[in-house]
């Protein structure tokens, strides 16, 4: 068998996870057309490359199925419960970096703190008979952390779109999301709480926990993490 290495299949996490293993002496390459999801590792043995949407990479270390993966912080904690127990993180790559913070209306102006939040959610159920809605693709992170501050009646409603455009379109009257400027809440009229990120996130390498390597496969990890400095 062959140790597998998942990488994002596209765009500006994919070139750069692709420059990060070059400096480090480890070319990796799609194996054909833009279209195929997988590809090819140079500089060193008895390692494939998958090819996979940053979403998937957690799942898949997870299971098994890849024993590196490349991907973000927040989605890995995101999409594993307990994800300490089930991946170890290996390396920051120093990039991707992204904030998964809580965004208000612009126009509650009296509204900048998560004290803030939790009365304003309360005099919103009082008023309208129903929880405030909060958009997000982040329930676990989101929930968590609303929790540990003390935040209450409010619901979290799925968002797989533009979070951003919730609040226009009234179907939540705040958001929980990644942004890296900030340029599209303010778009939006919406303002991030001062209380700081949810999460502070970034493109990382993690192995998986307790996998079933066999001989093979444990020297190409061995000689991998050897080139990588790690």
């Amino acid at each position: 068998m062959t140790l597998k290495l998942g990488v994002p299949s596209k765009g500006r996490l994919m070139e750069k996870t692709f420059e990060w293993f070059a400096a480090r002496g480890i070319v990796l390459s799609r194996s054909g057309s833009d279209r195929e999801y997988a590809g090819l590792v140079e500089g060193v043995d008895g390692i494939e490359l998958v090819l996979l949407s940053a979403g998937e990479i957690p799942r898949e270390l997870a299971a098994g199925r890849i024993h590196l993966g490349v991907t973000g912080t927040d989605l890995i904690r995101e999409k594993l419960g307990q994800w300490e127990q089930r991946v170890e993180e290996l390396a920051p790559l120093g990039f991707g970096f992204a904030d998964l913070i809580v965004a208000v209306p612009q126009a509650w102006v009296d509204v900048d703190t998560l004290d803030d939040l939790d009365a304003a959610a309360a005099a919103f159920r009082t008023q309208h008979g129903f929880r405030m809605r909060i958009a997000t693709k982040y329930h676990r992170l989101v929930r968590d952390y609303l929790r540990d501050h003390g935040v209450a009646d409010y619901q979290l409603v799925d968002s797989q779109g533009a979070t951003e455009g919730t609040v226009k379109n009234e179907t939540a009257e705040a958001v929980a999301d990644i942004t890296s400027t900030g340029d599209t809440l303010r778009a939006n009229h919406l303002k991030i709480l001062s209380d700081g990120p949810v999460l502070r996130s970034e493109a990382t390498l993690f192995r998986a926990r307790n996998p079933d390597l066999d001989e093979a496969e444990r020297e190409a990890m061995t000689s991998l993490l050897h080139h990588l400095q790690l």
